[in-house]
């Protein structure tokens, strides 16, 4: 498989930063995925495209950017991913304390995900490194709302592994390897244009309680659209998604043209009762939620598929979305870790049937060939690239 160099060179909306960028050339993991798997059809299918040059496909999403090697949230990251030909690039949005939209997967993850417990921005920290004790595990608790914008730039992100048995700091943070740029929604938004990719950005629900310094939650659910018009990006570019389902219905009601491509992330799998594999759970019904003008639902992998005489199969979560006109986008590969053991929590319902890293084929080929997904989330978002390239989607 030939890999693809890309450089970007922008310079952003504010003229504090500007930055170019150059992507190392990837791995051939799709590869060494498809050697793993059992004789098929579909590996020889697979094989067969290996001399394949990599395009760029909207099935094919960077979760984070390519976060299974590169510091989630980072220009880094998010370069890398387009180079894999991932088409629609995410950046999970939340804000610092004067209200700037950044791009990080939670508003409290800043312990983990950046150096600030080595910075001069430690003492910042809601909760200061604590080390381990007894049966506490070690911790920490650093907030992007209790930082400036001026601040957050200040940072370098970090793939986010830390020791929670650690007594110290360099102990806690001996696995947060890497270093990345972090980056602004706006920002984002001018880096993702520039790669010609789409874009899937996640409204993160907000750890402080809103409404915040008179900042409401239908303020943060507007101005992420706002940056986009602001930017002149059309509507059909921009998947605007939350796991809270008043945020979809606030911009199905306040921005129909955003909203047509709105993506209700369903958490339902927290609810008491909630059974996938039974639609009389499923409230709303998946018929309700398209009523509402929804169009596109994304559950976690495990909730599209079961096993059955020692197959894959559709679930009945995914016939019934299917069934209410709903597309779907499924969530995450690439995330599990080793699948030699079951896959972990992404491959729960089918974990009977997994024990090799290449299975990751084998779903993704139910996800498209039999249930239609209309794209994936992946933490290395070359593997789906290739699959999707091979079976031209």
């Amino acid at each position: 498989m030939k890999a693809l160099l890309f450089s970007a060179v922008l310079l952003c909306s504010t003229p504090l930063i500007g930055y170019q960028a150059v992507a190392e050339d990837i791995s051939t993991r799709p590869l060494q995925l498809i050697k793993q798997m059992e004789p098929s059809a579909l590996k020889d299918k697979l094989l067969s495209c290996q001399s394949q040059p990599i395009t760029k496909t909207s099935f094919s999403i960077g979760h984070r950017g390519a976060p299974l090697n590169f510091p989630e949230h980072t220009i880094e990251s998010y370069i890398a991913a387009a180079n894999m030909g991932a088409g629609i690039l995410e950046c999970d949005v939340t804000f610092t304390k004067d209200k700037v939209l950044v791009c990080r997967h939670s508003q409290s993850d800043l312990h983990e995900t950046t150096d600030i417990l080595t910075s001069s921005l430690s003492d910042t920290c809601a909760i200061p490194f604590e080390a381990g004790k007894d049966d506490e595990k070690a911790k920490a608790l650093c907030r992007t709302s209790d930082i400036t914008l001026a601040e957050f730039r200040s940072l370098k992100g970090k793939i986010g592994k830390v020791n929670k048995e650690a007594q110290t700091i360099d102990e806690y943070l001996s696995e947060n390897s890497g270093e990345g740029r972090l980056i602004t929604h706006s920002e984002s938004i001018d880096l993702f244009k520039s790669l010609n990719v789409k874009f899937i950005p996640e409204l993160k629900r907000p750890i402080v309680d809103m409404p915040y310094d008179g900042f409401s939650q239908e303020d943060y659910a507007q101005q992420l659209v706002d940056e986009y018009r602001e930017a002149g990006i059309p509507a059909e570019d921009v998947f605007i998604q939350s796991f809270n389902l008043d945020d979809v219905m606030y911009w199905l009601k306040n921005e129909p043209e955003y909203a047509k491509q709105a993506v209700f992330l369903d958490g339902r799998y927290r609810d008491e009762g909630f059974n996938f594999l039974n639609p009389k759970s499923f409230e709303p019904t998946m018929k309700e939620l398209k009523e509402t003008g929804l169009n596109f639902i994304a559950p976690p992998l495990w909730m599209l598929v079961q096993s059955k005489d020692g197959r894959i199969i559709p679930s009945p979560y995914a016939n019934e979305a299917k069934a209410a006109g709903l597309k779907i986008i499924a969530w995450t590969v690439e995330r599990s870790g080793s699948l030699k053991n079951g896959g972990g929590w992404y491959y729960q319902s089918i974990s009977d049937l997994i024990d090799n890293d290449g299975q990751v084929f084998e779903l993704l080929d139910v996800l498209a060939q039999d249930i239609g997904v209309s794209a994936v989330f992946s933490d290395w978002p070359e593997t789906t690239t290739y699959y999707a390239n091979c079976m031209q989607l």
